[in-house]
């Protein structure tokens, strides 16, 4: 599982010129399931996501999560996080899991945040989406497991 996380004053998602998902400060999401991944990586992955300590507190350092302000998420279905680009002029991404597999485990992933108190918006799995975002820093990181 690979999961882009970037900082965000606000966030939103839409599909077909709708808005489907939207939030004030927290993190932008990017989900990506593969093959190897299961119940325990989703699980490990939404509490890394829950107290990772990126935000600023009173004196300037990242020292609180998003728990800690109070933040949401935009979680994003992104199975080209497994896009292998290393041969070829084109992406493969046989790393990626199974649609159906990988539509469980991101709502999975997402039900555990929302276990933990953080309000979640979502996109649309599978759907064509286009991301607007304000990245506060910038500040993103890469979480693998």
């Amino acid at each position: 599982m690979k999961v882009v996380l970037q900082r965000v004053s606000q966030a939103s998602v839409s599909v077909e010129g709708e808005v489907v998902g939207q939030i004030e400060a927290g993190f932008l999401a990017l989900v990506g399931i593969g093959h190897a991944d299961d119940e325990a990586v989703v699980s490990w992955m939404a509490d890394k996501t829950a107290v990772l300590r990126v935000f600023e507190d009173d004196a300037g350092k990242m020292n609180r999560s998003v728990i800690d302000i109070g933040g949401s998420v935009l979680a994003v279905s992104q199975f080209t996080l497994y896009g292998d680009c290393r041969k070829g002029r084109r992406p493969a991404f046989t790393d990626a899991a199974d649609p159906a597999i990988a539509e469980r485990l991101y709502e999975l992933y997402v039900e555990k945040l929302k276990g933990q108190g953080i309000g979640v918006e979502t996109g649309v799995f599978a759907a064509d989406m286009k991301v607007s975002l304000v990245n506060d820093g910038p500040v993103t990181m890469l979480l693998e497991r």
